[in-house]
C-alpha cells in the first residue's frame, strides 16, 4: 500500500509562485514509482499537469504549464515537488499527487494506482 500526502497549496496573486510537495510512504512504495501531478478545477475533468520518471531523467508537462511549472523528486526523502511560477487564475484547481508502479511514464488518470487527497491552489487576478 502507498500513501500520498500533498501540501503547499494556498492563495496567491497572479504572477506569484507556489511549491507543492507530495510525501510518499507505505511498505509497497519504492523510488522506482512514476510520480505525477494532476489538477481538477470546478466543473472540469481531472487533467494531467506533470510527471517524472523514477530517476528524474524524464519529465513531461501539459502544454498549459510548460515553461512555468517544474516537477522534481528527491528519492532520499520520498518526496516529489511541483514548483509553480508565473501562476495564472486559470491554474486555480485542486492539485493531486499520484503514483504509478514502476514502468513507462503515462499521462492518463487511469494509469495511476495511488492518489493523494489533494491540495487547493487558488490564484487571484
Amino acid at each position: 500500500q502507498v500513501q500520498l500526502v500533498e501540501s503547499g497549496g494556498g492563495l496567491v496573486q497572479a504572477g506569484g509562485s507556489l511549491r507543492l510537495s507530495c510525501a510518499a510512504s507505505g511498505r509497497s512504495f519504492n523510488n522506482y514509482y512514476v510520480m505525477g501531478w494532476f489538477r481538477q478545477a470546478p466543473g472540469k475533468e481531472r487533467e494531467f499537469v506533470a510527471a517524472i520518471s523514477w530517476n528524474g531523467g524524464n519529465t513531461y508537462y501539459a502544454d498549459s504549464v510548460k515553461g512555468r511549472f517544474t516537477i522534481s523528486r528527491d528519492n532520499a526523502k520520498n518526496t516529489v515537488y511541483l514548483q509553480m511560477n508565473s501562476l495564472k487564475p486559470e491554474d486555480t484547481a485542486v492539485y493531486y499527487c499520484a503514483a504509478d508502479r514502476p514502468g513507462p511514464v503515462f499521462i492518463s488518470v487511469d494509469e495511476y494506482d495511488y492518489w493523494g487527497q489533494g491540495t487547493q491552489v487558488t490564484v487571484s487576478s
